[in-house]
């Protein structure tokens, strides 16, 4: 897990060999003006989600993980509670890994609450359990999912 300024974005380029296309996107797309919803940057390998709506709390929040997609969460509005916890300390899973969606949601809470405000990002690995859109008020972010294996 990582969680930066917008502004350091660069630095990560080299993890993984999609994102210097992802970072090039958010430099160059006008992110405030995408209506919410799923919009493919390259096929299935890359593509964002852009979501906005009052949050929900703490209690409400799920951790989830995903085995095929690496989540870069950037907040455009608002601040994003995440919650975090190493998915190999997740004991409470509520359902089997949902393949067709990516997904698996726990009971499990998080280890560590990120306190996102905008221009701030997270980096969510498949080994991360993750929760997002944990807030009291109006939240924009961009949800930015890059397949593992492209």
């Amino acid at each position: 897990m990582i969680i930066d300024t917008i502004d350091h974005i660069q630095r990560y380029a080299a993890l993984h060999p999609l994102f210097p296309q992802v970072f090039e996107y958010i430099k160059t797309a006008n992110l405030l003006t995408l209506p919410n919803g799923k919009h493919a940057i390259l096929n299935d390998d890359i593509f964002v989600l852009i979501q906005r709506g009052v949050g929900q709390t703490k209690a409400e929040a799920k951790l989830e993980c995903h085995r095929k997609y690496i989540d870069i969460q950037l907040v455009l509005d608002g601040t994003d509670n995440m919650g975090w916890k190493p998915l190999a300390d997740c004991q409470q899973a509520i359902d089997n890994f949902n393949t067709t969606n990516d997904v698996q949601f726990f009971e499990d809470l998080p280890l560590n609450w990120l306190s996102t405000p905008p221009n701030k990002f997270c980096i969510f690995f498949p080994e991360d359990a993750h929760s997002g859109m944990v807030s009291e008020h109006h939240l924009h972010k961009a949800v930015f999912k890059i397949a593992v294996k492209p």
